[in-house]
């Protein structure tokens, strides 16, 4: 397919790095495997092991999210972009995510106790302040999942499945979503391979040049049948055009979509892990802080968008205090940064 963003760098053998900085010294440093695949399962870019066997966590959502559309209950509910954009969704629980996803369940004939998902604070401060403020606790609504486990219960619904245990790995929904992830990453998923996320919901861990592919794939339509190439446009469109939906005010993934222009998507997971990909390049990205540490990974996913070249330089702007982070103490005083080790990568 070429790539209309310019030439690619050379892969690495090694991880490359994000440090923490006090003053002039370095006081941390995360390192980072990522990889650059396109559609056929070529690397094209690789920094560290990229075979190696990663959990996804929530970065794979919109592939998770197949289903819902396959399954024709996104059509039979009417589910509009915002919706669809939820269910690939990590939010941070304010008003706008909460509800949408109400009206979604109450439009289904469903409940927010229906939902497996169970309860913790929103990732939005202001909102998580007003919950205490206001003398409530918070509800499954308010779970960054909620938008992925309405889509769940909505498929269920749709074909007159017991709803009951839809998280369970032998559910018919999670089956239907395990064939998904093995079809579009071109992986077999061994049982050993299956651990629970923080939303009850399993997790398969996958090498992370897969999910990559999976992404450029995804992205791309390329070596899936045409209803899942249909469906994942379809999802792929959503994201990009309700970004808010996805994460929420002045989160990085929000930011960063806002940033590209609908020109690709992101997707943060737990422990670390990223993943973003564009139809114009016809790339999927994965990436990984192996340590785990979620500071260090917009950090990684930024420097690595503007390196290779998917930002134009009001994007990169944009971005820029997310990537290259102030570290300040409790008086608001400048202390330090958090960025890309040089020479980067």
């Amino acid at each position: 397919m070429g790539n209309p963003f310019g030439p690619l760098p050379s892969p690495g053998a090694r991880p490359f790095i994000v440090e923490v900085r006090r003053g002039a010294q370095v006081e941390s440093r995360h390192p980072v495997v990522a990889t650059v695949v396109d559609a056929d399962g070529r690397t094209v870019a690789a920094w560290g092991d990229a075979m190696q066997a990663i959990f996804p966590r929530s970065s794979n959502k919109a592939i998770q999210a197949l289903p819902l559309v396959e399954s024709g209950a996104a059509d039979a509910f009417g589910l509009s972009q915002a919706e669809l954009a939820m269910a690939c969704a990590s939010h941070g629980g304010e008003a706008r995510h909460t509800e949408t996803v109400a009206a979604w369940l109450t439009r289904i004939g469903r409940k927010p106790e229906d939902m497996e998902c169970g309860a913790h604070w929103p990732y939005h401060e202001e909102t998580a302040r007003q919950l205490a403020r206001d003398h409530l606790a918070p509800n499954n609504l308010h779970n960054n999942c909620s938008g992925k486990h309405a889509g769940m219960v909505s498929v269920a619904t749709h074909l007159g499945e017991d709803i009951r245990g839809y998280v369970k790995p032998d559910h018919p929904v999670q089956r239907r979503v395990t064939a998904a992830i093995e079809d579009v990453c071109g992986v077999k998923i061994a049982p050993e391979s299956v651990g629970t996320d923080g939303c009850s919901m399993p997790t398969m861990a996958i090498p992370l040049h897969n999910l990559a592919w999976g992404f450029a794939r995804f992205i791309t339509g390329a070596g899936l049948a045409p209803e899942r190439a249909k469906a994942a446009r379809r999802l792929a469109a959503a994201v990009a055009a309700e970004p808010f939906f996805i994460a929420g005010s002045g989160r990085f993934c929000t930011v960063v979509m806002q940033a590209g222009g609908g020109k690709f998507i992101a997707k943060t997971g737990a422990e670390g892990v990223y993943t973003a990909a564009s139809a114009t390049a016809g790339f999927g990205i994965a990436l990984k802080v192996l340590d785990g540490t979620a500071r260090a990974a917009q950090t990684a996913l930024g420097g690595l968008l503007e390196h290779l070249g998917w930002l134009d330089e009001a994007g990169r702007e944009a971005i820029r205090p997310l990537v290259e982070q102030p570290l300040n103490n409790w008086r608001g005083i400048n202390v330090g940064s958090i960025g890309l080790a040089p020479p980067g990568f």
